[in-house]
């Protein structure tokens, strides 16, 4: 009994089941198609909504699409009617040009008809001129007995005779007219009367000479293996030279500053008795700082005997400096002092600025100092010289020119010109031999006796000036200026005077 009531309850618990599993499985069912139905509906509503925006998008880009059309399509249609405005204008030109050309060619054709017709006339005017010319000439050769080039030569013998007497009436005229001028153009032809042509310095001298007490010294200066003469050579920047001369060593060397520093060092050295590279470096240096006070000293000295101040301290340096340059043997700072003397008596006998010209005339070759060192003509070197260290625009000028290397820009300019070459070629000046000078004499009186009518000549002031004696009964006044004219182009023309380098 109790086994089956248990069945009749497992029985009864196995249907039951099985009616609520049923049960549950149908709603499971419902709420999976509820839900599918739910899915379907939203996925029908999100298709549509992209189809809706799809469509939007598609419509926004044909409406860009067509605005950028439109926009290109009237900017072609602009540059269209523009194309087509320039063309018309083109057209109009074109047409108007013709036109003109066609005048033109109309006019031009009516000219070379009326030219033709001319031209014609011409020809048989030319051939009746020539007829009557041959004709004249034929009675011109009967009456006078001269054939054409007789006549030729008698007329240009008259016309010669013309025109000399006329070049010689002109030359006085020009002369009389120069003298009346102005103050200014009397101050300039008193300058310029004492310029002469210069040739460019040539020669320098580059060594230096140490005596030595014996020969002996010799071979202490050279020192083991050469290493004092190197030293000595390091130390200084020259050419230490020693050769068969008899007790006696060349120094050589472009800037004449060093040259004094090794050959003041080398007496101080055999003075000494010691001479090794050690005291040599120290001997050197020394003798550089003696030279550069020694230097300084020269250029004030020189600025005070000038009459001077308010110098920069670097020109008073540089013209101390120049006691050590040369130019053909002429020491070149007392060729700038005697440069700024006769600057200064020039200006006194001009009512000029005295002072200004003396300053002139001293730094003139100021450019020599550094000439070795910089590249360039000394006249250029010592205007950038002037310019750098604050001097006036017109002693600049004055500098640059003072060899003509440019036209001078005042009267101080033509002043140093002429102070230049008066100190460089006045006598005992320059080294040159005493044959040397003569026969410069001789040349100078030998062109002006190579001149018909000329008796004798004489070359005086140091070859400055000739006296000419001519024969009156060949030559009359007018004739002789004429010579003396032809005398200076011809002195010019070959031979060269002397100026300071």
């Amino acid at each position: 009994m109790t086994i089956f009531i248990y069945i009749i309850v497992a029985l009864v618990s196995i249907s039951s089941g099985y009616a609520l599993n049923k049960v549950l499985s149908r709603k499971k069912i419902q709420d999976a198609k509820q839900a599918a139905s739910q899915i379907l509906a939203q996925t029908k509503k999100e298709v549509e909504n992209l189809k809706k925006e799809a469509e939007l998008e598609g419509k926004d880009m044909i409406l860009r699409l067509r605005q950028d059309f439109e926009a290109k399509t009237q900017s072609r249609r602009e540059e269209l009617i523009a194309l087509e405005k320039r063309l018309s204008l083109k057209e109009d030109n074109v047409d108007r040009r013709l036109a003109l050309l066609e005048k033109k060619e109309k006019e031009l054709d009516a000219k070379y008809d009326s030219l033709r017709i001319n031209e014609d006339a011409l020809k048989a005017k030319d051939k009746q001129l020539a007829a009557l010319i041959n004709e004249e000439k034929e009675r011109l050769q009967k009456i006078a007995n001269l054939t054409i080039e007789e006549g030729k030569q008698v007329l240009l013998a008259r016309l010669s005779d013309e025109l000399n007497n006329e070049k010689a009436v002109l030359i006085k005229n020009c002369e009389e007219e120069i003298k009346t001028t102005a103050d200014k153009r009397a101050r300039e032809l008193i300058s310029l009367a004492v310029q002469r042509c210069a040739v460019e310095h040539t020669v320098e001298s580059t060594v230096s000479v140490v005596s030595l007490p014996s020969d002996e010294m010799k071979g202490r200066i050279i020192g083991r293996e050469g290493r004092n003469i190197r030293a000595l050579e390091m130390a200084t920047g020259v050419d230490v030279v020693i050769d068969d001369t008899p007790e006696a060593v060349t120094i050589s060397g472009f800037d004449p500053v060093r040259r004094e520093i090794a050959k003041l060092t080398l007496e101080k050295l055999m003075s000494d008795g010691r001479i090794h590279p050690g005291r040599i470096e120290e001997i050197a240096e020394k003798t550089k700082r003696e030279m550069e006070d020694k230097i300084r000293e020269e250029g004030e000295r020189a600025a005070f005997e000038i009459g001077l101040h308010g110098l920069h301290p670097e020109l008073v340096k540089l013209i101390g400096r120049l006691k050590f340059r040369t130019s053909y043997g002429q020491n070149a700072l007392q060729h700038s002092k005697e440069v700024a003397y006769l600057m200064g008596v020039m200006a006194s006998e001009l009512n000029m600025d005295f002072r200004l010209s003396r300053r002139i005339g001293l730094l003139h070759d100021i450019g020599k100092a550094v000439d070795h060192q910089v590249e360039g003509t000394h006249a250029r070197i010592g205007a950038e010289l002037a310019k750098k260290y604050g001097e006036n625009n017109e002693v600049i000028a004055a500098i640059e020119c003072h060899h003509e290397d440019h036209d001078p820009k005042s009267l101080l300019g033509v002043m140093a010109i002429a102070a230049d070459a008066i100190s460089a070629a006045r006598p005992g000046a320059r080294r040159e031999s005493l044959e040397a000078y003569v026969k410069k004499l001789g040349e100078l009186e030998a062109i002006a006796n190579s001149f018909k009518g000329v008796e004798k000549s004489y070359a005086i002031q140091a070859g400055r000036e000739i006296r000419v004696i001519v024969q009156p009964d060949r030559l009359s006044d007018n004739d002789t200026v004429n010579l003396a004219r032809e005398i200076r182009k011809k002195i010019e023309g070959s031979m060269d005077y002397p100026r300071a380098g």
